[in-house]
This record gives structure tokens, C-alpha cells and sequence, in this order.
């Protein structure tokens, strides 16, 4: 397998050698150049013919969102419109701010910048676990026609779901859990979705402290549902979607009738922290099985043991497509599993939610939502 060809964009001289320092260890990966703002990386795209570039958001001359939108306008030239983008971020409020706005404007991914850790190699190895898995899940891939199909993956048969026991419930609370290519996803389906939704939405995004707090903002912004991120106790009702914050669980607790989130700080699983299958397998409990779960693009395989256990309830699986995954881990996992209801486009799933829950909207309605709704993500 040939190496995965990076190109390394940062202002900083000392960023761009542990970057580059790091990927070089990985007889995977290759860095093809680097770069010290944005109009020199869009330059350089057709000479280096990169795989994916890392991005800094802060540099001269062109910052890394504007260099995103260059890119994804085609200004780097057509074949690389599509190349994987991960931004190189900070764990601030302006850091995720920019980010938020960078995967609007067509990035694929982040990482976060190592802070505080006290030594070069403390900087590296945090660089280390949290890029290389990246940049593998999302370039790992059979190419079909150069870079810019680098983000599609060779098709894979769809394992049709395993046989039901019983008739499916009706859902009384529908989970969604996704991870790369996440929050373009969900600014794709939330917005769709009524504000007389019938039952309570919980949803868990993997994003560190801070950026959940503002993807919530900007969902909310967005939606005619309320959004937001989820704190300890709070009752549970059809409308509001309550975002998992970076760092805990999100569970849903009972007492009596009344069903109220609950967060807590036990280990991750499946390496995350808060994590789909923890989610799940609350919501499976708390309702009886009577959920429809969702799972949307992602990397690794969270939520396919909670997408099992949710149909073992007597729940309903939905998710999505090779086709239409920044990374098709999560969904994927699920799907070979067959643990998946349906497994449908991005561009279907929102109305795959309506027709599922109990009180559908009409589907002119339907239309006219899709009409009036955002459109924001990679063109």
C-alpha cells in the first residue's frame, strides 16, 4: 500500500516540526511539505499532491478557515476541491468557535493542540494519539480516481438486519450518535426534523469540553427544535435535543414517570468519553427498548453494541450510507453487524426519523422544512 501523502500548514516553526517529526515515525505517512499560511498551502496543493493536509487556524496572510473555503472552492485546483482537511485547533472558546467554523466551511476533522503538557515529547505523543488514527480513518481507503476520492470508500455489501423476535415499538425517544464528518452531518438532519417532534432527543457528538457547548449554540441556532447541551437532571421532553458535553456520559435516569438526563465521569469506552454505546444502553433501560437510534458517519466502531442491544429491546436502528460517510466506522460497524433497520443517504435520514416516530409530519411539510433548511458542510 502506498504511503498516505500529508501536507503540514502551521505558522509555527516548532508545530510544524513535531507535526512532521510524528507522522514521519509512521512508515504509513509521508509529509510531502509544509507550509506557513493558508495562500501558500492552496499554491502548493497541485505540486505536492497531498493525500490530506493539517491545518493551523491562526496564520498570516490567509487563516486556515479562509484557506479551507479557497480549497474547497477549487481555487487549490479541481482535484484536490475534495482533499480530507484536519484543522489543528485550540481548547478555547475561540478555538472551538473557529473550528465550528471551519467544518462548516468543508474541513473533515480536528484535532486539538497539546496545552500544558510540559515537555516536547509530552507534545508529541499527544499529537500522536489523537492525529494519526485521523488521518488513517480518513484516507485508509481504496482511491478510485486520485485525492479527491480519498473521503470515499470502496462499497461494501449491506448485511441485511437480523431477524426480529417481534414487532417493533413504537419509540418513545430517539438517540442519534455520530463522530467524523458529525457535526456537517447533523447540520444536515436536525434542522429538518419538526419542533413538534414527539419525543425527546438525545445525541452524543465526539468533541472534547468547550465545543460542545457551542456546536449546541449554533445547532439551536439552526433548529426549529431546542438545543442543548445536556446538564445533570434535567426532565426530558419531546422538542428539546440534549447534546452530550465534552468529558461525561450521557444517561437517562428514571423516577416514577418522569425520565431525566444523568451525566457522569465513569472510564470511556471504546476510547471515548462521552461514547454512543453508554448512551444506548441507558435509553434501552429507561424505555423499555421503545428507541430509535440513529448512527451517522464516525470513526471506530461506538454504538454498534448499543444498536444491537436497542434492536434486542424491540427498538429501531437507522444508518447511514458508505456512500454519503466522511468515515463509515460507526455506521458500518453497525451495518455488517445487522443491527441496522435501514441504511439510507445522508440526505434521507431526517425523513426516515419523521415517518419512524409516532405522529409524522405531512410530507409537504416535510418539503418545505428541507427547502428552508441551511445547507452547510463541503459543496
Amino acid at each position: 500500500m502506498e504511503q498516505i501523502r500529508v501536507m503540514v500548514v502551521d505558522d509555527s516553526v516548532v508545530v510544524r516540526k513535531i507535526v512532521t517529526d510524528v507522522l514521519s515515525e509512521d512508515p504509513m505517512i509521508t509529509v510531502v511539505g509544509t507550509a506557513p499560511n493558508g495562500r501558500l498551502a492552496v499554491a502548493k496543493l497541485e505540486q505536492l499532491k497531498p493525500d490530506l493536509v493539517t491545518m493551523d487556524i491562526e496564520m498570516p496572510e490567509m487563516n486556515g478557515i479562509e484557506a479551507v473555503r479557497a480549497i474547497r472552492s477549487r481555487a487549490g485546483g479541481q482535484t484536490y476541491s475534495r482533499v480530507p482537511i484536519i484543522m489543528f485547533s485550540t481548547l478555547t472558546e475561540r478555538g472551538a468557535s473557529a473550528t465550528l467554523d471551519a467544518l462548516s466551511a468543508g474541513a473533515n476533522e480536528y484535532v486539538t493542540k497539546p496545552a500544558n503538557v510540559g515537555s516536547v515529547a509530552q507534545s508529541m505523543e499527544s499529537v500522536r494519539q489523537q492525529l494519526i488514527p485521523k488521518i488513517k480513518a480518513l484516507t485508509g481507503r481504496p482511491q478510485t480516481s486520485g485525492p479527491a476520492a480519498a473521503a470515499v470508500a470502496a462499497p461494501v455489501a449491506v448485511r441485511p438486519p437480523v431477524a426480529r423476535t417481534r414487532a417493533p415499538k413504537e419509540p418513545a425517544v430517539l438517540v442519534i450518535g455520530s463522530s467524523t464528518g458529525g457535526p456537517e452531518a447533523l447540520t444536515k438532519v436536525l434542522p429538518l426534523l419538526p419542533a413538534s417532534l414527539p419525543v425527546p432527543v438525545l445525541l452524543v457528538q465526539h468533541m472534547p469540553p468547550v465545543f460542545t457547548r457551542q456546536f449546541a449554540q449554533r445547532l439551536d441556532r439552526l433548529c426549529p427544535l431546542t438545543v442543548v447541551e445536556a446538564g445533570d437532571g434535567t426532565p426530558l421532553a419531546p422538542g428539546t435535543v440534549h447534546i452530550a458535553p465534552g468529558d461525561f456520559h450521557l444517561t437517562v435516569g428514571t423516577s416514577g414517570a418522569s425520565k431525566r438526563t444523568a451525566l457522569n465521569q465513569a472510564p470511556p469506552e471504546n476510547f471515548c468519553r462521552p461514547a454512543v454505546d453508554v448512551l444506548f444502553r441507558s435509553v434501552v433501560a429507561a424505555y423499555d427498548g421503545a428507541v430509535l437510534g440513529v448512527v451517522l458517519t464516525g470513526m471506530g466502531s461506538d454504538g454498534r453494541v448499543g444498536a444491537g442491544q436497542i434492536r434486542d429491546a424491540g427498538g429501531t436502528v437507522v444508518a447511514q450510507d458508505q456512500a454519503t460517510s466522511v468515515v463509515w466506522g460507526m455506521p458500518g460497524a453497525v451495518t455488517q453487524a445487522g443491527f441496522a433497520d435501514e441504511v439510507l443517504p445522508l440526505g434521507r435520514i431526517a425523513e426516515a426519523i419523521v415517518r419512524l416516530l409516532p405522529t409524522p409530519r405531512p410530507a409537504a411539510s416535510f418539503a418545505a422544512a428541507r427547502a428552508a433548511a441551511p445547507m452547510g458542510g463541503r459543496r
